[in-house]
């Protein structure tokens, strides 16, 4: 079983069953407007050079930093990550954006970083199986909930987590989780309670379970 926690903004914590840690994009508190914990990690993917993603010094240890295009295999996981755009404009607006495609204890996740560009096919192609999709939907920086909502019927992933978006404690001008859920039948929709929860290879569901983790 591999675990998923969210730390809050687009920050998770990804944890195999060996003991290996994955933390994507650590933020800094000065922009989000709430602290991020620290925790230890191994492993640190960086989606682009933005405050409220590369914080490194949230993070304990001395754990190996991902912030370049590339497939890695360190402590038995499998990481690749993609070029992608932060923006509609090639990058011309905000910049580039890395999408990480994480493999732990069989189960395929994905995270989209800020990416801000219109889902192509060529993209969902490159990306290949994903099990548990990380997804902004906040919009203003990034896609917003109608694009992200397109991301997921062209992905089809098992899981989706919604990631940036507008929490009580947030100072960001983003939306909230709301017009992301609202795209989604009620039944597909559940709550964990938590913000952690545990994944095994076995994916039942026919369709796509959005999963939102409390922060």
């Amino acid at each position: 079983m591999m675990k998923i926690t969210w730390l809050g903004h687009s920050s998770f914590r990804l944890e195999e069953s060996t003991g290996a840690v994955v933390v994507t994009d650590p933020y800094d508190a000065k922009v989000v407007g709430y602290e991020m914990p620290k925790v230890k990690a191994d492993i640190v993917t960086v989606s682009h050079s933005h405050n409220d993603h590369d914080a490194l010094d949230r993070i304990e240890g001395e754990p190996i930093v991902l912030d370049s295009i590339g497939a890695f295999e360190i402590d038995g996981v499998h990481i690749a990550s993609l070029r992608s755009y932060h923006d509609r404009k090639q990058g011309a607006k905000r910049g580039e954006n890395r999408v990480f495609t994480i493999g732990m204890d069989g189960v395929d996740i994905c995270h989209l970083g800020d990416i801000g560009e219109e889902c192509q096919i060529s993209f969902v192609e490159a990306l290949g199986s994903v099990n548990v999709l990380l997804i902004p939907v906040g919009g203003n920086y990034t896609i917003d909930a109608e694009e992200a909502k397109n991301y997921v019927d062209l992905i089809m992933p098992d899981i989706v987590i919604p990631m940036h978006y507008k929490t009580r404690d947030s100072d960001m001008d983003i939306d909230r989780l709301d017009d992301f859920l609202r795209l989604f039948d009620d039944e597909a929709i559940v709550y964990a309670g938590s913000n952690t929860i545990e994944f095994d290879r076995r994916f039942d569901s026919d369709s796509t379970k959005v999963i939102v983790l409390e922060k």
